[in-house]
């Protein structure tokens, strides 16, 4: 899971506060990376870093540049009950205590143990596309698949009914959201710290049935680590981690499979991309690695420097906080060849979609493997695919990258 959190970052800079600069924001990027690569904001007290060689150096060094942020200048300790289960889990933790963390779940994501799970996953997606695919030729991308299958994926794996993904949704969206121009920034810390003692309150529940009644699922596995039954968690720690799995194990994917969608829409016209995809795993699989640079479903990750430190010609100050724009160090042109193009079989690609070093995206492969799954589903069941006329409107979050809505239009393959 990607290391940026409600709290992680300090909202959205100036020049992409508005609808048509967030859903395309690459040529601020650009400039950025030509004009100001390390520039500091006083609006939102934070330094931005935009090129791929100074993103992956604050990525890569957790002595210098602290995930928690409590290190910072500005912090302030959260004062409302459950206001801080998200603080509690492996994002806002430092080596050596984010390895002990990440250690208690990381088996069940890893490529290994998901394969055996692909074709329950292929099932889900498939019933799903056959749901939404019919004679009229129309279909919402993110309400018929993208959104549905990751949240029902995560569901199953954490032991929840996939049957409450409405609440999910709910809550995800509005812990990674961004506040408004219609909601003060009371009204918005007010929702956020509500949405987060409602999911406090739902595995709250679910850890006690589970101490009764353990299963093979995910949640029996945090109880079992939850300290005073011999694990590695807090009582706090095992809510927050159930939290940050239910919320990051869907927004990203939901991303990334509608960016994914969006992307090859744009580019069937001319390289007959959908025709190209189907049926073939391996180049799909490149495709989505492509999606991942070009439209990366987080843009943004934040750190905290931990002492003086000299990037570029700007000083960095203890307590300062960084911001590194993944969404631009994957544009760069220092690294990538003609990177405004979108490529479905550029190779090599070190992009940086899934963040770099100790907090490299703990789901990255079932984020890879539920976006090739359901994007083969869909590939299966339809030809002809082209965007619909309609105004995409952005997710407002200061890091998710997708729309709230994805409509197209396609031929039903037969």
């Amino acid at each position: 899971m990607s290391s940026a959190g409600p709290r992680g970052l300090q909202g959205v800079p100036e020049a992409l506060q508005d609808r048509e600069s967030w859903l395309d924001p690459f040529d601020w990027y650009r400039r950025m990376r030509e004009e100001a690569p390390v520039r500091y904001d006083p609006q939102r007290r934070t330094w931005d870093v935009f090129r791929y060689g100074d993103v992956k150096r604050v990525l890569d060094d957790d002595e210098t540049f602290s995930v928690d942020p409590s290190e910072a200048d500005d912090f302030e300790e959260p004062t409302e009950p459950g206001e801080g289960l998200i603080l509690d889990t492996m994002l806002f933790e430092d080596p050596p205590r984010h390895d002990e963390l990440r250690g208690v779940v990381d088996d069940w994501f890893q490529p290994r143990t998901l394969a055996d799970r692909e074709s329950h996953f292929r099932a889900l997606a498939g019933e799903l596309v056959d749901d939404a695919v019919d004679e009229d030729g129309e279909m919402d991308v993110v309400a018929d698949l993208a959104y549905p299958f990751p949240v029902t994926v995560i569901a199953e794996l954490l032991g929840i009914p996939p049957s409450d993904r409405d609440r999910f949704k709910q809550w995800s969206d509005t812990l990674v959201a961004a506040a408004s121009d219609d909601e003060g920034a009371e009204e918005f810390t007010e929702r956020q710290q509500r949405s987060q003692m409602e999911m406090g309150q739902y595995f709250l529940e679910a850890i006690g049935d589970r101490r009764e009644n353990p299963r093979d699922d995910l949640l029996s596995v945090i109880v079992t680590e939850e300290t005073g039954s011999g694990g590695r968690l807090s009582h706090e720690e095992a809510l927050g981690t159930c939290i940050l799995l239910l919320v990051a194990g869907n927004i990203t994917t939901t991303n990334l499979i509608a960016n994914a969608v969006r992307s090859f829409a744009e580019a069937e016209a001319e390289v007959d991309l959908f025709e190209r995809l189907r049926g073939d795993d391996r180049a799909l699989s490149g495709a989505v690695e492509e999606v991942l640079r070009y439209r990366s479903p987080v843009q943004a990750m934040s750190r905290v420097a931990t002492e003086d430190v000299r990037m570029g010609d700007e000083t960095v100050t203890a307590g300062d906080r960084v911001v590194v724009w993944l969404g631009s160090a994957n544009r760069d042109e220092r690294a990538f060849d003609d990177p405004d193009a979108f490529r479905p079989d550029r190779s090599p690609t070190q992009h940086l979609g899934f963040g770099h070093g100790t907090h490299y995206c703990l789901g990255a492969p079932l984020a890879r493997l539920e976006a090739k799954v359901g994007l083969s589903e869909l590939l299966d069941r339809v030809e002809n695919v082209r965007l619909a006329d309609a105004t995409l409107q952005p997710t407002r979050s200061s890091f998710v990258y997708g729309v709230e809505s994805l409509p197209i239009r396609y031929d039903r393959r037969e």
